[in-house]
């Protein structure tokens, strides 16, 4: 925070400044131009963006959801598309390139939150070569978002596009290949967060290892049928995913997640051993009910979140399905 505040603090005054002296071609271009989008029409400086990002860098997205604006939209992303949308009505204006150290440092700063690290580098870069008060920290921010861009390169992820032999380093496929991956992954998101303690990476490094995290659960979670401890091992990630980010925003969801696994072992437990054969076992299914009702129940029980409806259905979903299992077969 103490890193980002005073750099954009000295954004917005050269902006103002140089503002004061082309603000007559500006609001001419305004009256005669229409932008793309009216909800995201271009300020009428680009101080307006910056101070709007210097007020929510510092937030810790981390244990908190993004600021939106008055459309509900992701604040960093609004602040985006004003830039995007100030560049291309006052084309003419900027044409000197007196505001592209300032634009770009801001695009960064919006990038970055994005995930889009290596656009965010290349912004970062832009705004350093421009040289001026913000070079040294448009090159320490271009260095770290390069390294989150590294991290979030390692391992198997969902979210990454289909051709995965394209990436590079190229996408494990065994299981002790993916552990190491993701370690290996989660150590350097690590190391990147001892250098950036008070400051807002920290929550964006804290960010990186819960998806890491996420990503690491939900393929073990995936190949669980292809090995024969493959279950009590997805059921250990999601629990090691619920303990190790107890204070993220996301920690209800990540209760659900376990739940529902819970829920799905139960039901292909009834699956594979009917309840009035003998092979069914009360006790293990009574294990499985009771991991998922608690789960549900415990994220049902919390005001306030979005997840209190959702966790509510599920658990009546669950138990109307344990409903249909013998009841002579368990006891409750």
């Amino acid at each position: 925070m103490k890193t980002s505040n005073p750099l954009l603090a000295a954004l917005a005054v050269k902006t103002s400044r140089a503002l004061l002296a082309n603000l007559a071609a500006l609001s001419a271009l305004a009256c005669q131009s229409t932008p793309p989008d009216p909800h995201y029409k271009p300020t009428e400086s680009v101080l307006e963006v910056v101070a709007v990002l210097r007020r929510h860098v510092p937030d810790d997205t981390y244990r908190f959801q993004p600021a939106v604006d008055f459309t509900g939209r992701n604040v960093y992303r609004s602040s985006l598309i004003r830039l995007e949308n100030l560049e291309v009505i006052h084309e003419n204006a900027l044409r000197s390139g007196y505001m592209d150290e300032v634009i770009a440092f801001a695009k960064g700063r919006a990038l970055e939150r994005l995930r889009a690290f290596d656009l965010a580098a290349q912004a970062y870069r832009k705004a350093a070569d421009r040289g001026g008060a913000l070079e040294q920290e448009a090159l320490r921010s271009a260095s770290v978002c390069d390294t989150l861009d590294e991290a979030a390169r390692i391992g198997f992820d969902s979210a990454r596009p289909a051709d995965m032999e394209a990436l590079d380093p190229p996408a494990p496929t065994d299981g002790e290949e993916v552990l190491a991956a993701y370690e290996s992954r989660i150590a350097l998101l690590e190391v990147l967060g001892e250098d950036v303690t008070r400051d807002h990476y920290d929550f964006i490094v804290n960010e990186e290892i819960e998806r890491a995290d996420i990503a690491r659960a939900r393929w073990f979670e995936s190949m669980r049928l292809l090995s024969p401890g493959g279950n009590v091992q997805a059921l250990g990630e999601r629990q090691r995913l619920v303990v190790r980010h107890r204070e993220s925003k996301l920690y209800n969801r990540h209760m659900l997640a376990l739940a529902d696994l819970y829920a799905e072992l139960a039901e292909e437990y009834v699956e594979s051993n009917p309840p009035e054969g003998l092979r069914f076992d009360p006790a293990n299914f009574q294990e499985l009910v009771d991991g998922a009702s608690r789960l549900y129940e415990a994220v049902a029980n919390q005001d306030g979140t979005p997840e209190k409806l959702e966790a509510r259905q599920r658990l009546e979903a669950f138990l109307a399905f344990t409903l249909r299992v013998d009841r002579d077969r368990f006891t409750r």
